[in-house]
């Protein structure tokens, strides 16, 4: 036999045909999955962002004392959700005379 009769020889086997390509795939996706973690991985370990960095931006955070649930519930409590009113927001696509028209009336 020839090198290449056997070559098509083996290529009409099944277990070649559909199993070379999967052991392929199953190595392959490993390595492919390995550095798809890696990444995850190394953005993972960022450490939280403390309030005197966020002051150099401008951006100020309230202390974690500050903001508990029952803190939250005192504010909603006083807002009054039995009387509003639907307002009509600006489309992207309306020029802005119209928006500010239709908010003047309301």
């Amino acid at each position: 036999m020839s090198f290449t009769q056997r070559i098509n020889y083996y290529a009409k086997r099944k277990s070649v045909r559909y199993g070379v390509p999967f052991l392929i795939m199953m190595i392959g996706g490993s390595f492919g999955l390995q550095q798809f973690s890696n990444l995850r991985y190394q953005y993972a370990k960022k450490q939280p962002v403390s309030p005197e960095e966020m002051k150099k931006y401008g951006v100020n955070m309230k202390k974690r004392q500050e903001v508990t649930l029952e803190t939250e519930y005192d504010k909603v409590k006083i807002i009054d959700i039995d009387h509003w009113e639907n307002k009509r927001g600006p489309r992207p696509w309306e020029e802005e005379e119209l928006a500010a028209t239709s908010a003047a009336k309301h």
